[in-house]
């Protein structure tokens, strides 16, 4: 959605041009949004292409050159990076060039387009063709400055390494990004399933909850219609089962649909281990299976949504721990992790989590220290006291599904 706002936006203003196209490696990293900051942190690189006018005499020939490769480089990186992805070996292509051409005249410019032309190329094809293409601009770099420019051994193993690091590292990133975006898509897969799951579900309750009962209803009207003329009485008798039938019928109907609207902990907690392992948070759980009403299962479950999400957000932890269990009439619902805490500033959500608590006579307790995680705690009465059963994890994942 948020592309689709950005696309008819731009598409309608004079820099429509600058729009990333659907298939562009932005797009593809950053499917929910383009990012904006990042770009200006990557192009502050590009300042690497005045290093030499700080410590050398300027020649006449620097700064045509040093300027047209600074733009050069800019712009071809821009392009390979929004437009679409078939292009980019061209542009990996021309600021290989770029760089080349550069180098006599401006050493640390033309190895900056050389580092540019790395990086984007590393975006382009299979894992093989990546890590080629790296290899050919590294060693583009390595026989242009031994060979043809003859700079010192130390300086080039210098830069070659320099350039090793950081292409590299941007082919790390991009691995990453890449397989976050699988789970991503893969977690919006599952959920799918789940939900297309539970519709069919709900449709069998429903055919198996009515189609008896409204079977039952027309054959008594039909039977009634027979007896309205010969026997009124008992024409009636059988009205007054149908009208017991139909209510029946809808008081079913009325706690399937209150328990088709709930929210279950086991189903949340389900779901919270999908969006934090997919995060690389590993998430450890024991569930009680508790006779609660329905009220309080929906509000524990949406803590626990509300409580996972700020993990995933702002935790910036490695491990977290949900536990639901009970003593002396109550359930306790407690989420922790382990990461970096500190002050808790409150947001519509906290707000919001304190208020669906209040309405269940429920207290939340938050614990954040700094550096040692926080600890999520609801304490909520239950109607009468209830033996609870823990369960094992397997099992309630199960369930949930």
């Amino acid at each position: 959605m948020a592309n689709t706002r950005n696309a008819s936006r731009i598409s309608s203003s004079p820099w429509r041009w600058l729009a990333p196209a659907p298939d562009s490696i932005t797009v593809r990293h950053h499917p929910e949004d383009v990012p904006g900051g990042e770009w200006l942190i990557n192009f502050i690189w590009l300042l690497w292409y005045f290093l030499d006018a700080t410590f050398n005499p300027l020649a006449r020939e620097y700064w045509p050159v040093t300027l047209a490769g600074f733009v050069a480089t800019g712009v071809l990186t821009f392009l390979a990076f929004n437009r679409p992805v078939r292009w980019v070996r061209l542009f990996g292509v021309a600021l290989v060039a770029v760089g080349v051409a550069a180098m006599p005249y401006n050493h640390s410019g033309g190895v900056t387009s050389l580092v540019y032309a790395g990086v984007v190329l590393v975006h382009y094809g299979t894992m093989r063709q990546r890590i080629a293409l790296a290899m050919v601009v590294w060693l583009v770099f390595v026989v242009d400055a031994l060979w043809l420019l003859q700079w010192p051994l130390v300086l080039v193993v210098s830069l070659a390494l320099m350039m090793f690091g950081v292409v590299g590292g941007a082919l790390m990133r991009d691995i990453a990004e890449r397989r976050q975006v699988q789970l991503r898509l893969s977690h919006d897969e599952i959920r799918r399933l789940a939900a297309t799951a539970e519709r069919e579900r709900i449709g069998r309750d429903l055919h198996d909850l009515l189609g008896h009962t409204l079977s039952l209803i027309a054959l008594k009207s039909e039977l009634a219609n027979k007896l309205f003329d010969r026997d009124a009485a008992a024409a009636k008798r059988e009205m007054l089962d149908v009208e017991r039938v139909a209510r029946d019928a809808l008081a079913q109907v009325r706690r399937a649909v209150t328990g088709i609207r709930a929210a279950g902990v086991a189903a949340e907690v389900a779901s919270a281990k999908l969006l934090l392992e997919s995060d690389g948070v590993h998430l450890d759980y024991t569930l009680a299976d508790a006779g609660m009403p329905v009220e309080m299962e929906t509000a524990l479950a949406m803590c626990v949504r509300e409580a996972v999400t700020n993990i995933q957000r702002h935790a910036r932890a490695s491990a977290a721990r949900i536990a639901l269990e009970a003593t002396a009439g109550k359930v306790i619902l407690r989420v922790e992790d382990n990461g970096r805490g500190g002050a808790i500033v409150p947001g519509n959500g906290l707000a919001g989590m304190r208020e669906r608590l209040a309405a269940i006579g429920a207290q939340l307790q938050i614990d954040s220290q700094q550096g040692r995680g926080t600890v999520v705690k609801v304490t909520a009465p239950l109607p009468q006291a209830q033996t609870l059963s823990f369960s094992h994890p397997e099992k309630v994942a199960q369930s949930a599904g």
